[in-house]
């Protein structure tokens, strides 16, 4: 097994994990199979009780794990699927020794940080690098880690010894340090400032590690003299100092890495450039460019709590991307916080509460996506009903489809007390209650989580033919509640079609209203497995009804979604295929320019 090591320096919020994302991108273009971890130094065990506004959202696995955002990343764009020992937290390891100390495991040993949880982070990373995450059979060639923070943290201390001490036992042709620092530029001056680094790489080398390679981030190319004086100060050859400068989208990162000869330094510090070929990034690139090329817009009002924040949504965000993409539209992200359209805000700041109603307005679809508490849920309320009413592509996503369950029984029913049991408990008319297996007294992991499967109950629905009228489909849960069972025949009786469910019948998995060009409702997270090239079905039928192009994408994309299941066997409804011009089809391609559908509406597949 190869190992590289992507660490951080100066501040924090650098892009280790889209560094590190890359990485494995072109890694991976050389033909090697790559395996992905993120070390987190907090104390949490995982990241499924902080706050999104502290940490950004939480990303799901298919095996219920609660992680940090950058495995989505990891996960996008390496078309990989992680498992919950994939993100290592201070939280995990300490727990792992404290349980084995509790067992006697020790033998009266006196447990210290040096050896016992440095052993156990190394054991830990050996042992998760050996999971295959691709697919195949047999462990993957390269595993790439990211050790989050940066270099001088008190928490990272235990990890970097650890990281030391398994540099030196795998061997430094097993081992690759990346170090992503900050090369920042004055205004005054207008020069390109090196000294930030080479403090940042001192630090690293009194710490026992020494970077094999710079990534340093700067707003454009570094000049030939700062690479030389790097160079000369950091102990780094000049040709092993990488320039990751602003670029229009993260997708240009591999591409950086790629022109820069990145990929060459990793290899021959790997032992590997007579193993690996050269990087095929042929529809990476193609993809990227289309992306950039893009110019009649689609805006999407996304109705949330944590606005102030994009990271809160970022899964959510790439999915609409891939999505619009896939369309040939230009996204443009309205951000509209729930609270600003609620009552309350007009009496106290109505210029607020008109500037939020006239974004959602301008929108062409809506977006009302996960969260937990009462705080803004009167807003969201409300932007379904605005959607519902005024035939605006919606898509509410696990608690954005139980406020548009909410809101159907309060405007259809006219029961006008109908709520979510978990913000008012006393309401005669819970449309949505507590699960039955849920804890209201420990909060960490015990909400239903991971892939689960949702079954059809009715075939002629739009979320059926998105997804290639499949029998079922697996997605992604986190969630404590779900609508009331006893109230789903009342709900359905006044035209609210549950059409997916879980095996039993009793969990409604997927709501649409007939007749609506597009409101749909999912309990799961479709988000967490939307991929480039690759858009989740439900954010491209959102995507394809807010440009007028639905009818075209369930006539050709599901008929050809459904065919490509029947031959590969895949029952998720990923299995994308490209047309050409010539009608034959096959797997993704997802960069060919002229996959586009003969009729000219310009929906790319």
């Amino acid at each position: 097994m190869k190992y590289v090591l992507v660490t951080g320096g100066v501040v924090s919020g650098l892009g280790k994990g889209v560094t590190a994302s890359s990485i494995g991108v072109i890694l991976k273009a050389c033909g090697l199979r790559v395996t992905s971890i993120k070390i987190d130094p907090y104390l949490n065990t995982d990241a499924g009780t902080m706050s999104p506004f502290e940490h950004g959202e939480v990303f799901v696995l298919d095996d219920g794990g609660e992680v940090d955002l950058d495995l989505g990343n990891y996960e996008r764009f390496l078309d990989i699927t992680l498992t919950r020992d994939n993100n290592i937290t201070t939280g995990k390891i300490y727990q792992a020794v404290i349980n084995k100390e509790r067992r006697g495991d020790y033998l009266g040993k006196t447990v210290q940080v040096v050896p016992h949880i440095t052993d156990a982070i190394q054991e830990w990373i050996e042992r998760v690098a050996m999971i295959p995450v691709d697919g195949k059979e047999g462990p993957a060639d390269v595993c790439v880690i990211e050790l989050g923070g940066t270099i001088g943290d008190i928490e990272s201390m235990p990890f970097i010894e650890a990281l030391c001490q398994f540099s030196y036992r795998v061997g430094s042709n097993n081992f690759c340090l990346i170090h992503v620092s900050l090369v920042p530029v004055l205004n005054v001056v207008g020069e390109q400032k090196t000294k930030p680094t080479q403090h940042s790489v001192r630090g690293l080398r009194g710490l026992g590690l020494t970077p094999n390679i710079l990534a340093c981030r700067s707003t454009k190319p570094l000049e030939g003299n700062v690479k030389e004086k790097l160079s000369q100060f950091c102990h780094v050859p000049a040709g092993n100092i990488i320039t990751l400068y602003d670029v229009s989208n993260i997708w240009h990162i591999p591409l950086l890495l790629r022109d820069q000869k990145a990929h060459e330094a990793i290899l021959k510090s790997l032992n590997l450039l007579g193993i690996a070929r050269e990087p095929n990034l042929t529809e990476w690139t193609a993809r990227t460019e289309l992306c950039d090329l893009l110019y009649d817009p689609v805006r999407i009002a996304m109705v949330g709590k944590y606005t102030g924040l994009s990271d809160s949504y970022l899964s959510v965000l790439k999915a609409v991307l891939h999505a619009s993409v896939a369309c040939r539209r230009k996204l443009h992200i309205d951000w509209v916080p729930a609270g600003d359209l609620e009552d309350t805000t007009a009496k106290e700041a109505p210029d607020v509460h008109k500037a939020a109603w006239d974004i959602l307005k301008g929108a062409d679809g809506v977006i009302v996506p996960g969260g937990f508490g009462d705080r803004g849920v009167e807003g969201k309320i409300l932007a379904a009903k605005y959607a519902r009413e005024n035939k605006v592509p919606f898509l509410g996503i696990c608690l954005g489809m139980q406020i548009a369950v909410i809101e159907f029984a309060r405007s259809v029913l006219g029961l006008h007390d109908a709520n979510s049991t978990e913000f008012n408990p006393e309401t005669t008319n819970p449309c949505v209650i507590f699960m039955p297996e849920g804890s209201k007294t420990h909060m960490g992991a015990t909400m239903r989580l991971g892939s689960r499967r949702t079954y059809f109950r009715v075939t002629d629905c739009k979320s059926a033919k998105l997804y290639g009228n499949v029998s079922f489909v697996d997605e992604r849960h986190r969630h404590r509640y779900e609508v009331n069972p006893d109230m789903v025949s009342q709900l359905e009786n006044a035209g609210l079609l549950f059409v997916g469910s879980d095996e039993g019948g009793r969990r409604m998995e997927i709501a649409e209203l007939p007749g609506h060009p597009y409101f749909v409702g999912v309990q799961f997270h479709p988000e967490f497995k939307s991929r480039p090239g690759k858009p989740s079905a439900l954010f491209l039928g959102l995507i394809a009804a807010a440009c007028g192009q639905l009818d075209v994408v369930l006539q050709y994309y599901g008929h050809i979604r459904k065919l490509m299941t029947r031959k590969t066997g895949m029952s998720n409804g990923h299995g994308m295929v490209k047309t050409h011009q010539n009608g034959n089809t096959e797997k993704p391609s997802n960069g060919c320019l002229n996959c586009v559908y003969s009729n000219g509406n310009g929906v790319h597949l």
